[in-house]
């Protein structure tokens, strides 16, 4: 069983459980140029990142004392995208919190499984099958191309400007005051995109970056 190389200390992830959600996590730290080291129990699904990762490991992650041997401890930060294992999932965020891992991050497939990896010392929780529900439920009407929310109810989008706008400086069409929301970049094809000023101007066409409280978003993206 090897040991994580010294190397991969300060700003390195350990990513736990190598399937859809966390073999996406790690080829994308990975391709930020994050230094990565990948564990999973299946020997086939580790040997096929072999060639993805710098590091990969097949390895019982719900033993505290293999993940010490591998160094886990050392790292600042670790992803837990174990899938259908709920036991497995709670057991090595468990394991992990023992070991002093500063930030957990772990997948939960309901609230239930959420609740239980927080009490056991995961510090995020996410539920990807619901935020790409809820992101796809904003996207299918067409009215927001692309959408992220936060945890607070504040949201970013990029949509089409509205018609109103057309011709008018952001300043002039006030959309901020109107509608509530921050305009913070416009996009206009075939140039590179612009920070939004009062005296940006709105042509037909435009995409513009938008944030604000998730409804007062909603709203506005309802009217371009």
């Amino acid at each position: 069983m090897a040991r994580a190389p010294a190397a991969l200390r300060t700003d390195s992830v350990v990513v736990i459980g190598l399937g859809r959600f966390g073999g996406a996590v790690a080829e994308s730290l990975a391709r930020l140029g994050h230094d990565v080291l990948g564990i999973d129990v299946d020997a086939e699904l580790v040997q096929s990142w072999a060639d993805r990762l710098t590091h990969v490991v097949q390895a019982d992650t719900t033993d505290g004392g293999t993940l010490r041997r591998l160094g886990v401890q050392e790292f600042a930060h670790a992803v837990v995208g174990i899938g259908g294992d709920i036991e497995a999932s709670v057991l090595t965020v468990l394991a992990l919190s023992e070991l002093g891992v500063e930030d957990i991050w772990a997948k939960a497939l309901g609230e239930k499984h959420g609740r239980i990896l927080e009490r056991t010392g995961a510090h995020h929780v996410v539920y990807p099958e619901a935020a790409m529900g809820g992101r796809v439920a904003h996207l299918v009407t067409g009215k927001m191309i692309d959408f992220i929310e936060f945890d607070d109810g504040f949201a970013i989008v990029k949509t089409r400007a509205p018609r109103e706008a057309e011709g008018k400086t952001l300043a002039e069409c006030a959309l901020r005051s109107k509608y509530g929301v921050t305009v913070v970049g416009v996009k206009r094809a075939k140039t590179d995109f612009a920070h939004a000023r009062p005296e940006t101007s709105i042509q037909q066409g435009d995409l513009l970056i938008v944030s604000g409280p998730t409804k007062l978003v909603e709203a506005f993206a309802a009217v371009t």
